[in-house]
């Protein structure tokens, strides 16, 4: 029972190799503490039930309270510490296979891909209604979320975003892909995803940024 109550420390290291074994690790260390909370209240109804005595006296115990105080505290600190850790851990990517910089500027987005070699940087405008009906059927897409350029992204690598921006806060969202962090100008935030299948993917600015908030979406093409 001990070895397997501290078990997860073994998991901290390799972490990164398999993270649905270390949720399962997790789920059974919080289970164990739940199951013996469960079995010891159930006694503890049980022998209220089955007993034929009763202390109508019994008006308070410091001992008693001392106990049920400092218990679950120590209980909550068992699962507090290894859950703040996966939390910290999820969020960091040791080797992500793409790097990509995201600028929130008023009203549009502008981004920067690294490589082994070099980066470039390029923006992106929403297109207007009359410029998307001269365009090629392929880019015709919803109107007010299509851009007249694409992030464009590989499916099935591990991708690092950097986000930052370059005047007031902004919101990069992309729902279908579950990904949505704050673009703070001075401060660099940072999320991790994997597509898991190509296609194109729209968002938008999720925080509330000047009179062209709703004018500048977000269009993530994964090829």
């Amino acid at each position: 029972m001990i070895k397997h109550l501290f078990s997860y420390y073994s998991i901290f290291k390799n972490y990164s190799s398999n993270s649905i074994i270390v949720m399962e690790e997790f789920h059974d260390f919080t289970m164990m503490f739940l199951t013996i909370i469960t079995f010891f209240i159930l006694v503890v109804i049980l022998r209220l039930i089955i007993s034929k005595f009763f202390n109508y006296k019994f008006m308070e115990n410091i001992n008693m309270e001392l106990i049920w105080t400092i218990l679950p505290m120590g209980i909550l600190i068992f699962i507090a510490y290894p859950s703040l850790f996966y939390l910290y851990l999820f969020d960091l990517l040791v080797n992500p296979s793409v790097t990509i910089k995201v600028f929130g500027a008023q009203w549009y987005w502008i981004y920067e891909n690294f490589d082994n070699l070099k980066g470039y940087t390029y923006s992106s405008y929403m297109i207007q209604d009359l410029e998307m009906l001269s365009l090629e059927n392929y880019k015709m897409g919803w109107r007010l979320l299509e851009t007249d350029t694409r992030l464009t992204v590989p499916y099935g690598a591990k991708i690092q975003c950097l986000t930052t921006s370059l005047d007031v806060i902004h919101s990069f969202s992309i729902p279908e892909l579950g990904i949505k962090v704050d673009a703070v100008p001075g401060r660099l935030n940072s999320i991790n995803f994997q597509i898991s299948r190509p296609g194109v993917y729209y968002g938008q600015c999720a925080e509330i940024c000047g009179t062209g908030h709703p004018f500048m979406p977000i269009c993530l093409e994964a090829i």
